[in-house]
């Protein structure tokens, strides 16, 4: 084989993947799309739910899933968080506490890179539960938000009962929050959360579970957020946009 020949077989090897990408770009469809997590389950037959609903004329039966339930909790500015709050929002939750001497600080260091990442897009919010409310005041709360530069409005640092706190921990992004040996004098023994960052979309469903303290999985959430923007802005009713 010559060098003219290597030459053109190597050419065709590079321009094939162009000419494909061009050509899915022009005339393809983007069929990639975020998993929704966490069914609804009836509580009295303990199936999960589903819905039928009329699309171009067809009926298609689609998973019901479970959705964020309400709360009300206050922010590092003395101000009411809600679930109404996140009409129309993506937002990524995660749970913290502001003595945390192990993994908080990388996790919150983290969330900084997401709120920069979207720092001047509206539709997307951060909300960082503390598991230590007792502890966590609205003003410790605003020294924690100054250290890791959290804007007031953007990224909201929340207290409240804790009862209400660890329940929507469990019931509603399904991780752990929880007081564990409160009598140890090691903070890190006291209380156990989860270092994972969860995704959740506009109509409260979760789409991810990323791992806070490692900068692979938050680009991986940075780009996913991305691409579900990118879904409601391309959605066929542009809803909630």
């Amino acid at each position: 084989m010559n060098k003219y020949t290597k030459a053109g077989i190597l050419l065709a090897m590079l321009l094939v993947p162009a000419l494909f990408f061009l050509f899915l770009k022009g005339f393809g469809t983007n069929h990639f799309a975020l998993p929704r997590y966490i069914p609804k389950i009836d509580s009295t037959t303990g199936q999960i739910v589903m819905t039928t609903t009329v699309v171009n004329g067809r009926e298609v039966t689609d998973t019901v899933f479970q959705t964020i339930p309400d709360f009300e909790l206050i922010n590092q500015s003395g101000g009411k968080v809600n679930r109404a709050s996140l009409s129309g929002k993506i937002h990524v939750a995660d749970f913290f506490f502001a003595r945390c001497p192990g993994i908080c600080p990388k996790m919150s260091s983290q969330l900084r890179r997401v709120q920069d990442a979207f720092l001047n897009n509206p539709e997307v919010m951060i909300l960082s539960y503390t598991v230590d409310p007792k502890n966590d005041t609205v003003a410790a709360l605003q020294h924690y938000a100054d250290q890791y530069g959290a804007k007031a409005g953007k990224w909201h640092l929340l207290t409240g009962e804790k009862s209400e706190i660890y329940n929507l921990a469990y019931y509603g992004y399904r991780v752990t929050a929880k007081e564990d040996d409160t009598t140890s004098i090691n903070l890190e023994d006291q209380f156990v959360h989860t270092d994972k960052f969860v995704l959740v979309d506009k109509e409260g469903v979760i789409r991810g579970y990323y791992n806070g303290t490692d900068t692979e999985e938050v680009d991986k959430l940075i780009g996913e957020i991305k691409i579900l923007l990118y879904e409601y802005r391309n959605s066929p009713d542009n809803k909630n946009i």
